[in-house]
């Protein structure tokens, strides 16, 4: 199997998730002791967080390059950005080093795809959602309508993430606060919900929205498994 390069600490809440995942993911798929051949490049999250909220995106472009071409260095034969909001620098990322990166929009576009949906609703940072490089890319890619919520309610899923999943912090009222924002997103005619920020997952489950939600931390922990176990 190929070596899984994941670049973490975008949060560590996440980072953990995926090396579950993707371990879980190895085991259930070869059966026996196997897990992942994975190296990680974790970052101090406060410093990235400071960059995306100061807007110095130049910086925190540089900062990933680096982490990149340091897990290529040793030895990954695939990389995977641990975070929805730092794929705005992903394309820079690929340019700057030799082995693929998977981007996390695509397995995502391709589980809504092939659910047969086209319009769906986002959650995530503000960054992601209200930036393009995330709902230009399924947009573009996979022909989906994506509707993100209002000001306010982009507010208050921003503020969680970064106050309290990151944190590691769940809170039951902050839960019914997504939940009612799912119903506000379906009522708008989103036949599904990205959970479009790495930490999401720990707070929304399916059994929660009355519409699928697409856990993007699977779909992207799962892509990269299949990757390394299917590519020579």
């Amino acid at each position: 199997m190929k070596t899984i390069g994941l670049i973490g600490g975008l949060s560590w809440e996440s980072s953990s998730e995926y090396y579950r995942i993707i371990n879980e993911t190895v085991a259930r798929r070869l059966g026996g002791l196997h897990s992942a051949q994975s190296i990680m490049f974790s970052f101090d999250f406060a410093t990235v967080e400071a960059l995306q909220h100061q807007g110095r995106w130049d910086e925190a472009t540089a900062l990933m390059i680096h982490a990149a071409q340091q897990i290529e260095r040793g030895g990954a034969g695939v990389a995977v950005i641990c975070s929805n909001t730092m794929h705005m620098m992903a394309d820079a990322v690929q340019e700057h080093i030799s082995i693929p990166l998977i981007h996390i929009a695509d397995p995502t576009g391709e589980a809504i795809t092939a659910r047969g949906l086209r319009r769906v609703g986002l959650l995530a940072t503000k960054f992601t959602m209200e930036h393009d490089f995330y709902r230009g890319r399924l947009a573009d890619r996979f022909g989906l309508d994506v509707i993100i919520p209002d000001a306010d309610e982009r507010q208050a899923v921003h503020s969680v993430i970064y106050d309290e999943l990151c944190r590691g912090i769940i809170r039951k009222e902050s839960k019914a606060r997504y939940v009612a924002i799912i119903h506000h997103l379906i009522a708008r005619g989103a036949e599904g919900v990205i959970l479009g920020c790495t930490e999401i997952e720990l707070l929304v489950r399916p059994e929660d929205s009355p519409v699928p939600v697409f856990d993007t931390t699977a779909l992207h922990a799962e892509a990269a498994v299949t990757f390394a176990l299917t590519t020579a």
